[in-house]
């Protein structure tokens, strides 16, 4: 099932739903009562979940609605992975090899802070005071559906809840400048997420979905998320045995080749870029710069 949150029209109330087709069946009039998507991902059992993908009823048009980030509210930074895949690590190198000039023996991991991310439609702002390389990097994003302490990789696969779509927005100079990568990655209205969440039993494992990226109407991303350097599987488990990932865990399994870094001629995002970031299976993360 593919689940949203969204706000109805001339209201500023948040809810949770089902997204079917091009409506919106809400959750709390079907039966099921979650104050949100971080309470729901947490406290819902598998029969519930069952219970909610067969929930039958009236949905609201998608024009009635407006659909925000699935969680609008991460309970923790969001967990990142750099450089996964070949392509871009090549990309990545060729723009700052002191930055990304890097050995990718072991998952390179760094931390994405987020107090609030937007969702579909809603603007990436520019920071131009702060920054004069802003680029996007589509992301399968994971969520964790149950604490994770030492797993294998095996198990893996038995604690995710589901999957969305992530825009890891980056400053490039923000993050060769401070020789870490957090601060470049987490200006406020770095991680649009959307526009749902489909439960892990909606895609194969490991998930093998097309991944691609559009600015302003051209193809800059197109690969498949079972091109990963370290697999989901991998990344769960090496995290978990270090410290336990807990529901409600989002993870950035990293972007493919096509960043705006690597494309060379200086081009950066400016105000009035449209980025349309998609996951088959997943839908279309679409958001403009302002």
């Amino acid at each position: 099932m593919k689940l949203v949150t969204f706000i109805r029209k001339g209201s500023a109330e948040e809810e949770l739903g089902l997204l079917r087709g091009e409506g919106v069946l809400p959750l709390r009039e079907a039966g099921f009562s979650f104050a949100d998507m971080n309470d729901l991902i947490c406290r819902s059992t598998k029969e519930e979940r069952a219970a909610m993908a067969a929930a039958e009823g009236k949905a609201l048009p998608l024009g009635d609605v407006t659909l925000l980030s699935p969680i609008p509210r991460p309970m923790q930074d969001v967990l990142c992975l750099g450089l996964n895949y070949a392509e871009h690590v090549k990309e990545a190198s060729g723009f700052s090899r002191d930055a990304f000039g890097l050995e990718v023996s072991a998952p390179i991991f760094f931390s994405k802070r987020v107090s609030f991310s937007q969702g579909p439609d809603a603007p990436i702002p520019a920071h131009r005071d702060l920054t004069a390389q802003l680029d996007y990097e589509n992301e399968l994003a994971v969520i964790i559906g149950r604490d994770a302490d030492h797993v294998g990789e095996a198990e893996a696969r038995d604690h995710i809840f589901g999957y969305t779509i992530l825009n890891d927005v980056t400053a490039r100079e923000l993050q060769t400048r401070h020789k870490q990568w957090h601060f470049g990655k987490s200006l406020e209205g770095f991680c649009p997420m959307g526009p749902c969440i489909v439960t892990a039993d909606e895609l194969p494992w490991p998930p093998a979905q097309r991944i691609r990226t559009t600015l302003n109407g051209r193809l800059m991303q197109d690969s498949r998320t079972d091109c990963l350097i370290h697999s989901i599987g991998e990344i769960v488990s090496v995290l978990s045995q270090g410290f336990v990932l807990r529901a409600g865990s989002i993870i950035a399994t990293g972007t493919p080749k096509g960043v705006l870094m690597g494309a060379g001629g200086g081009r950066f995002l400016q105000p009035g870029d449209e980025i349309v970031c998609a996951i088959e299976g997943i839908g279309e993360l679409r958001n403009t710069v302002e």
